[in-house]
């Protein structure tokens, strides 16, 4: 693939879908997020209408039911930023089928594509997950406890995975496994007898995304289903394209802290002015705006490596590391600069606390 020079500043092509996804955001998200937070559930409208934008789809070949456009992680990450600025949970919901159709785009066989990607390439949202998250101390996507052992025609997968999306409601799961010395994809139907699925997971943050357990126990699969059939999948770069995703959720969730903070401390009024003319007060507003930026420009660069067709480990590793720190660091300076006022549900800023905790802590919940 031929290099595309790095670029700050959007085309026009991305500034009009950063655009149209901020008016859905605007019109749709702002003022349901509190409620879809409370409640714990997203309206599958608001859902729908992400999935009408057709930025999954497009980008499936036309012999498999999708446009045939242009694969752009760039434009993806710009996307999610949008959609995370409105709502944490909404923009991993809206995006969930990306997450199992892109590994299969980019390294199923040929039969894989045919079977899995046209039934989610319709004009309804159908919800599709992956497994990657393991409950343990330390856990490392890289190290996976899941096992696959090979017997036969089959494959025999035996572990526990946790914080899968929408598990309950989604009909194939792409599941992380070790199998020897390497990691890999296995495609398996929910109703498989040896994939159970537990109650819905009790979360510190994004309340309005249902994430369940998944127990594996001697569950059987097909060695076709074994993701790039016997050669294997790229696991590496599907994890690079994950973190990355992670990171433009995160900067959307930092964004929006900030410029909730921002305009709070210009309107709110102590001692005859603005707690915005205060020193300490200033300084953590402007350590949030350029912190913003520079996860930002860490998650398109990273971006940029993977639309190029290059290696991105460091980039994706370095991009996440620096977001989940920061998000955790500017959604903190949000409830700090609201003080009593930001430790109160009547106010998102609480709500982007807590959401933005799982920046650091978790994986393969989205791609680009």
């Amino acid at each position: 693939m031929e290099e595309k020079e790095f670029s700050f500043r959007m085309s026009e092509e991305q500034r009009t879908m950063k655009e149209t996804v901020a008016r859905l955001v605007k019109d749709v998200v702002a003022e349901n997020a509190h409620d879809m937070d409370e409640k714990k559930a997203i309206p599958p409208a608001f859902i729908q209408k992400v999935w009408e934008l057709g930025a999954t789809v497009s980008v499936v070949p036309e012999e498999y039911g999708g446009y045939g456009m242009e694969h752009s992680p760039i434009m993806n990450t710009i996307i999610l930023e949008e959609l995370a600025y409105g709502d944490m949970a909404l923009a991993i919901a809206a995006t969930l089928p990306s997450l199992f159709m892109y590994p299969i785009l980019d390294g199923g066989t040929d039969d894989q594509k045919k079977k899995y990607l046209p039934p989610y390439c319709g004009a309804s949202y159908k919800p599709c997950t992956v497994a990657i998250n393991e409950p343990r101390f330390k856990f490392d996507p890289v190290s996976m406890e899941t096992k696959a052992e090979k017997r036969g025609g089959t494959y025999v997968l035996n572990g526990k995975k946790c914080f899968v999306p929408m598990a309950k409601d989604s009909a194939h799961l792409l599941i992380a496994a070790a199998t020897g010395g390497t990691n890999d994809l296995f495609i398996i139907a929910k109703e498989n007898p040896g994939l159970k699925i537990g109650d819905r997971e009790k979360n510190l943050g994004a309340y309005a995304l249902d994430t369940y357990p998944v127990i594996l126990e001697n569950c059987e699969v097909p060695a076709g289903d074994r993701l790039g059939g016997d050669q294997g999948c790229n696991y590496g770069t599907f994890l690079q394209k994950t973190r990355v995703a992670l990171s433009a959720i995160g900067t959307g969730v930092s964004r929006a802290s900030f410029e909730y903070a921002r305009d709070y401390a210009r309107e709110r009024v102590q001692f005859g002015e603005p707690i915005a003319f205060r020193q300490s007060i200033a300084f953590m507003i402007a350590e949030m705006a350029y912190e913003v930026d520079a996860m930002r420009l860490m998650t398109w660069k990273a971006a940029s490596a993977l639309e190029a067709g290059r290696d991105a480990k460091r980039e994706a590793y370095l991009a996440k590391l620096y977001a989940g720190e920061m998000t955790m660091k500017i959604t903190d300076y949000g409830v700090q600069i609201l003080g009593g006022h930001g430790y109160i549900r009547d106010h998102p800023v609480e709500r982007y606390y807590r959401n933005g905790r799982g920046i650091a802590i978790l994986e393969g919940m989205t791609i680009v």
